[in-house]
This record gives C-alpha cells, sequence and structure tokens, in this order.
C-alpha cells in the first residue's frame, strides 16, 4: 500500500494523476448528461406523437408531465424482474448489460465541441462502428438465452439488420473519410468548416441519404424496428425482460438514437460549427457556444426520428433487407467511386 502511495505522489506522477482525474470528471458528466438527454428523449418522443395524434401526452406527474421520466425510471427499478424458467440464465442477465456498455462506450469518441471529447482517437469513426455492432451481440443472445420463439426470432433479424445496414452504413461515411483525410471525428468537424460549403450533406447528399436510412435500422426504429415488430413478435429480443433489464435495453436504444444523431451531425452537418459564409454574412452567430450548435443539430435529427415513427408504417422483411442490398448499399459505393474521381481530378488540377 505504501508502494502505490509513494508512485502516486512521487516526482512526475502527479500530471498523470491529474489527467486521469480528468477523463474521470469528463466521462462522468457526459454519461450523466447523456443519460438524461435519454430520459428526456422518450418524454418528448410521446410529447410530440401525442399532438401528432390530436392528444396531450404525459401531463400527470409534474407540471406538464416533466417528471414523467424519472416516475417511469422508478417503476421499472422496483418491478418484480421475471425470468423464464429455461432460460439461459448467466447470457440472459448479461445481454441487457452487453447492449447497454456498448451503447455508453460509443459515447468516449464524440466531441460535443471543440476541445472537449474523453477519448481523442484516430480511428474514432471506426471506433463508433465497432461499438455499434458489439451492440447488436447483446440483441442477438438476449433473443437466444430467453428460450422463446418470439425473442429468438428478433435476434435473428436483428442479426441480420446489422449484417445489411452496418455495411450501407460503413460506406455511406468512406465519402467523409475521403474528403476529410481522416478517421477523427474532430478533424472531420474541421475539415468541414474548412470546405467552402462548410458542411458535407451538401457534396455527400448520396451518402447522407444512406446513412439516414441506415440509422433508422441500425437502431431498430420505425419503419425498420423489424427485431421488435408488437404486432407478430409480441416485443421481439426484450419479450421475456422486465423491470431493471428491461429498462437497459429501453435506455440502449434510446442512447443509439442519441449517438447516430451526434454522428449525423459530426459527419455531415459541421458539427459545433456553421459555415464561415453565415458567420460573414450575420457575424453575430460566431459567438454562439458551439455546443448550442451541435445540440440543435442533434435534436433536429432526434425530432426527424420521432416525426418517422408517427407517419410510417412498418416495412415487412423482405422489404426491409431488399432496401438495404439492392438499394443502400449500390447506392454507397457509387458515392464513393464519384467522391474518389472528383477528389483525384481536383488533386490533379493542383
Amino acid at each position: 500500500m505504501n508502494t502505490i502511495l509513494e508512485t502516486i505522489i512521487a516526482p512526475g506522477s502527479i500530471d498523470f494523476a491529474l489527467a486521469i482525474g480528468i477523463i474521470l470528471v469528463k466521462i462522468a458528466v457526459v454519461i450523466a448528461i447523456a443519460l438524461l438527454h435519454v430520459a428526456y428523449a422518450t418524454y418528448f418522443e410521446r410529447k410530440v406523437i401525442a399532438h401528432m395524434q390530436v392528444r396531450l401526452g404525459p401531463r400527470e406527474v409534474g407540471p406538464y408531465g416533466l417528471f414523467q421520466p424519472f416516475a417511469d425510471g422508478i417503476k421499472l427499478f422496483f418491478k418484480e424482474d421475471i425470468i423464464p424458467a429455461k432460460a439461459d440464465k448467466p447470457l440472459f442477465y448479461l445481454s441487457p448489460v452487453i447492449f447497454f456498455i456498448a451503447a455508453l462506450t460509443s459515447l468516449a469518441v464524440l466531441p460535443f465541441f471543440d476541445g472537449f471529447v474523453i477519448a481523442d482517437l484516430n480511428i474514432g469513426l471506426l471506433f463508433l462502428l465497432a461499438m455499434s455492432s458489439l451492440g447488436a451481440y447483446g440483441i442477438i443472445l438476449s433473443g437466444w438465452s430467453s428460450n422463446s420463439k418470439f425473442s429468438f426470432l428478433g435476434g435473428l433479424r436483428a442479426a441480420s439488420q446489422v449484417i445489411s445496414y452496418e455495411i450501407a452504413m460503413g460506406l455511406s461515411l468512406v465519402g467523409v473519410m475521403i474528403m476529410a483525410g481522416s478517421l477523427n471525428l474532430s478533424d472531420i468537424v474541421r475539415a468541414q468548416h474548412a470546405y467552402p460549403t462548410g458542411v458535407f450533406v451538401i457534396p455527400q447528399f448520396l451518402g447522407f441519404f444512406v446513412f439516414v436510412v441506415a440509422a433508422f435500422a441500425e437502431t431498430n426504429r420505425l419503419p425498420f424496428d423489424l427485431p421488435e415488430a408488437e404486432s407478430e413478435l409480441v416485443a421481439g429480443y426484450f419479450t421475456e425482460y422486465s423491470g431493471f433489464r428491461f429498462a437497459l435495453f429501453f435506455l440502449g436504444e434510446y442512447t443509439g438514437m442519441l449517438i447516430m444523431s451526434s454522428l449525423l451531425a459530426l459527419c455531415f452537418l459541421g458539427g459545433w460549427t456553421i459555415p464561415r459564409f453565415i458567420t460573414d454574412f450575420i457575424p453575430f452567430l460566431s459567438a454562439v457556444p458551439g455546443i448550442v450548435w451541435f445540440l440543435m443539430k442533434v435534436y433536429a435529427f432526434m425530432f426527424f426520428y420521432y416525426w418517422v415513427r408517427a407517419t410510417l408504417p412498418r416495412y415487412r422483411y423482405d422489404q426491409l433487407m431488399a432496401i438495404g442490398w439492392k438499394l443502400l448499399i449500390p447506392l454507397a459505393l457509387i458515392n464513393i467511386l464519384i467522391t474518389g474521381l472528383v477528389k483525384a481530378w481536383i488533386k490533379g488540377l493542383l
């Protein structure tokens, strides 16, 4: 014990201890704010969809129902945890944890504004795609370990969606990587700010379209929520889950929506920046903190999630797979080809 204390307070180790402390504080702040956003994402979804359907939504818990997310969380925490008698218990316990931890880990590489990121990785974009794939294992294992035909079918559908839409999503971001010349998310934002349009959504409109569609399938949201599909699979992969374990799946899904919205803002909409031609025309906008612009873009796409859920019906499963393999992947490959040719042509001119 003395040796450990001497090492911590030894000359040259104070900076290391301070750096670790700063990282831990960043982790605590990011997780707390992300979970608060996730809690109120559920509230605003219920409110938005209610108004679209000429209803009022939550109103009873607190003023305008603002405390409803906390009431739901308390209810789920104290709800009875029911486990099927023939379930594979270790995997049944572990599956929601894998799903939730994979989603939270993805937050580590997201730069919310210039200089604020837990881990500024050179392969941040690749890391995000890897964590997204890892989260699918939680869904697949939950479907298998529940020993329920509904859960098992939901898990198989999730596996198929990951295979098709993860490829499309990764390919849709290749054009962004080519234009930015980096996999670092902060560098991608800076590259957009230096670009004449200030955002990549204009030259990368094909990649943007593919990413948006793939993001809905990746997060299992309508019209691509086939792993859940209440009309035919009860609740899909988490049919047998209740209480706190169900809450982990619920939190993981909305955290995934937040991450996809953040990734879209960072890769296509300029992240925490706005185009220079706008600030040149309206100079006082440059004084607005970057986090404000970033959150506005994230909230806009979150609202789009709700709007689509209230508007579009669920696709059939064969239609879902056909869109992934026959439409999105070819479009993403065409986008890569065009981006590569244009960049090579511009480089040749220079």
